[in-house]
């Protein structure tokens, strides 16, 4: 299965990388009912950390990106909205799915997903790194460009000062500050 293909069906939902049961059903090639029968009979192994229930607010906000989902829906004649409120599973519910359904496709599947959760991992991990790199650099950058500011900004004290000296003003200048962005 092509881990693209599964990383488009992987949601955030409560701080949380989650899939759904009806896009499970379709990869694991079984009715969404029959895998939330499955799981019912099998609640034990999936506590509130490896599955959950979504709430309507929750299903509503997700909406826009499972729109061909609500599509499939109407088209089957079964309806807009699903009857019940769809699982969300997170990695670790996924995992568990293969045992409670017993077929070789789920495992093949779970496998593909696994690398799907994984990569994905990876990529927020990267994206981690490059935040901090271009955070680092910025900070040198406004370093440098503070520098060069206080440079300049003394230089055109010191010329003013001549032209004064130079003019024989007498009269006193408020005394300048330095300026710092920090």
């Amino acid at each position: 299965m092509e881990l693209q293909i599964i990383q488009n069906k992987i949601y955030e939902v409560r701080g949380q990388k989650v899939m759904l049961d009806f896009d499970l059903a379709k990869l694991y090639n079984v009715e969404t009912k029959a895998l939330k029968q499955a799981v019912r009979r099998n609640i034990e192994r999936f506590p509130a950390d490896f599955m959950f229930e979504l709430t309507d607010d929750e299903y509503n906000s997700l909406s826009d990106r499972i729109r061909s989902q609500i599509v499939t829906l109407e088209m089957d004649g079964r309806g807009k909205y699903p009857k019940y409120a769809p699982f969300a599973f997170t990695e670790e519910g996924v995992a568990m799915l293969s045992g409670v359904l017993h077929s070789k496709i789920a495992v093949e599947i779970n496998i593909s997903i696994m690398r799907a959760f994984v990569t994905l991992r990876n990529q927020i991990a990267n994206n981690a790194d490059i935040v901090a790199e271009l955070g680092s650099r910025y900070n040198e950058r406004l370093q440098w460009l503070e520098r060069k500011f206080d440079a300049r900004h003394e230089a055109i004290v010191h010329r003013l000062s001549n032209v004064e000296r130079r003019l024989g003003c007498r009269h006193s200048r408020p005394q300048t500050k330095h300026l710092s962005y920090e």
